[in-house]
């Protein structure tokens, strides 16, 4: 069966270049920086409540892997999984990887994406609402989530957001409204 690709999506080569890869380096390096920043902001994760707890699974749709992120303080982590073997999420989110972190970053809306049928979400809805709230509240940049400030991070952002943009055009993604950090379109 020939599956076409959908708007947005990364070229199936890069699927195939990453397939042999091992998960556990890219695992380590999510988990990390995960832990560092939920120990950042403390306050993300008691606003998730007992979502924090609940593993979801964000499932990107052009590449070989899954991610099931799990936000309990200093257990939080990230799995890097096969996409056809997501075990013990309570809830997914799919979609094209650049869309995903687009609804990140803030660049994409939740639900215009959801009703526009780029993303879709499965098992305990709630779970994904609560997530997507709370990011979507913090209004994170790439930097805060490493962990940079000042100038360093302002040119991090400014160039994180070109690369973004630009892999977006050329695979075809849907447009992104421009948001400045308090959330108004520019």
């Amino acid at each position: 069966m020939i599956r076409h690709r959908s708007r947005g999506e990364l070229p199936p080569l890069v699927a195939l270049l990453m397939k042999p890869l091992p998960h556990w380096p890219l695992e380590l390096a999510l988990t990390r920086l995960v832990r560092q920043f939920v120990q950042r902001r403390p306050d993300l994760i008691a606003r998730l409540g007992a979502t924090a707890q609940v593993p979801i699974a964000v499932s990107p749709s052009d590449l070989p892997v899954a991610f099931v992120v799990r936000l309990g303080g200093r257990q939080s982590r990230i799995d890097v999984v096969n996409r056809d073997r997501i075990e013990g999420a309570a809830a997914r989110i799919e979609g094209p990887l650049l869309i995903l972190l687009g609804l990140f970053d803030g660049s994409y809306d939740g639900d215009a994406a959801f009703f526009a049928r780029d993303i879709t979400i499965e098992g305990q809805t709630e779970h994904v609402l609560a997530l997507r709230n709370t990011l979507e509240e913090a209004d994170l940049t790439p930097a805060e989530f490493v962990g940079l400030n000042g100038p360093v991070a302002e040119i991090v952002n400014r160039r994180t957001a070109q690369a973004l943009d630009l892999a977006r055009r050329l695979v075809g993604a849907p447009a992104v409204e421009q948001r400045s950090r308090a959330g108004a379109v520019r």
